[in-house]
């Protein structure tokens, strides 16, 4: 078996890399993507510089972590969180119309519909006075945590 192994060439990484690309288009889980991109690329290396087949599985492994790292991080989803009934942002601002104390009930209309309504019974972890600018922070259920929003704040979203 290990006299085998030093028989392959870089065309055998090559098929490698496409079978695992064929095989991904059946799955569709852009796993073993990576893993054949991987491959293909040894087998580039191979041709370059012939590798040992030690180097060359090294290469592989190092590859295919660093090609799932890669897509874990630049390639997964990047949505805003909301609570899926509605597509709004959390930064939807409002005016405070009337009072909210840390960790109590006030009201808050908003600028546009959020769920549905513009006035809504929102919390907060400091006090707002009545007429105070607001955005989302949290949505929690049915209660809206909201937060002041600092002037800039302001001009940027008008």
């Amino acid at each position: 078996m290990i006299a085998l192994l030093n028989e392959v060439t870089w065309w055998h990484w090559v098929i490698f890399g496409v079978l695992l690309i064929v095989i991904e288009m059946s799955t569709g889980t852009f796993f073993m993507l990576t893993l054949g991109v991987s491959a293909i690329l040894v087998g580039i290396l191979d041709i370059l510089f012939e590798l040992s087949i030690q180097v060359e599985i090294l290469l592989w492994l190092l590859f295919a972590i660093a090609s799932v790292l890669v897509w874990m991080k630049w390639f997964k989803d990047h949505t805003v969180s909301n609570s899926g009934q509605s597509d709004y942002r959390l930064e939807t601002l409002g005016t405070v119309t009337g009072e909210i104390h840390p960790h109590g009930r006030g009201k808050v209309t908003f600028d546009s519909p959020v769920l549905g309504n513009t006035q809504w019974h929102a919390t907060a972890k400091t006090d707002i006075p009545k007429g105070t600018r607001v955005k989302i922070v949290e949505i929690n259920g049915q209660l809206i945590e909201v937060a002041p929003v600092t002037e800039n704040q302001t001009q940027q979203g008008a």
